[in-house]
């Protein structure tokens, strides 16, 4: 009998991804719900052609093979907003015409909250990650540390079922970087979410906890 955990986590079965002729990489790997998978290796290895591919924006100059699978639906050749992955880059991308309580309500989804059901949780989710009473704020005035965690709570609020890092801590000083890792991950992990993460950071994946690939 197929079991629900059987299907649970983020599954990369036989992917391969190609530039031309030449092969970048090859993964056949689950990570399963609450764990996080490390891809270190050299600029240009496709680590982070890996991750668009699974976020479905892999640009057409590249090759892919091989299935994705989050929690039991292949996700293979779904539209991009329907596959429920949340991607975070370097830098956090908060829209600037924008507030930062703005950038988490434009991620939560409307159906079935009022508007002032929706503002309390974008409220919440910001003094989940110590900036209450910093939303009516423009993002360009938050430290790089506050805008990488208002980014994280604009993710999770869109409901992803799988988090896709992209050296998401490359820009924080290292004070801030130990932090903000230690955040990152434990709420990836409250939140039973398979978890991929591409860096360069040897600290970065001894954080992680979980198992590493170098490419």
């Amino acid at each position: 009998m197929h079991s629900a955990a059987a299907s649970s986590g983020l599954k990369l079965a036989s992917v391969s991804l190609s530039l031309g002729t030449r092969q970048l990489l090859t993964i056949d790997e689950t990570i399963p719900q609450g764990c996080v998978l490390t891809l270190m290796g050299e600029s240009g290895s496709g680590k982070s052609s890996l991750l668009d591919f699974i976020a479905g924006f892999l640009a057409p100059a590249f090759t892919a093979e091989g299935k994705i699978v989050l929690n039991g639906r292949d996700i293979t050749d779904t539209p991009p907003q329907n596959r429920r992955t949340g991607l975070m880059f370097q830098s956090p991308l908060l829209f600037p015409h924008m507030t930062v309580l703005g950038n988490l309500l434009f991620a939560l989804p409307a159906k079935g909250l009022t508007a002032s059901q929706r503002r309390a949780e974008a409220e919440a989710a910001l003094t989940e990650v110590g900036l209450e009473g910093l939303g009516e704020r423009d993002p360009a005035t938050l430290s790089g540390g506050q805008q990488t965690r208002a980014a994280l709570m604009r993710l999770i609020l869109a409901q992803p079922e799988a988090l896709l890092l992209d050296e998401p801590f490359s820009s924080l000083d290292r004070a801030r970087r130990q932090e903000t890792r230690e955040l990152v991950f434990s709420i990836a992990r409250q939140r039973n979410l398979p978890v991929l993460l591409v860096t360069h950071d040897p600290e970065d994946a001894e954080a992680a906890g979980g198992s590493v690939i170098t490419l």
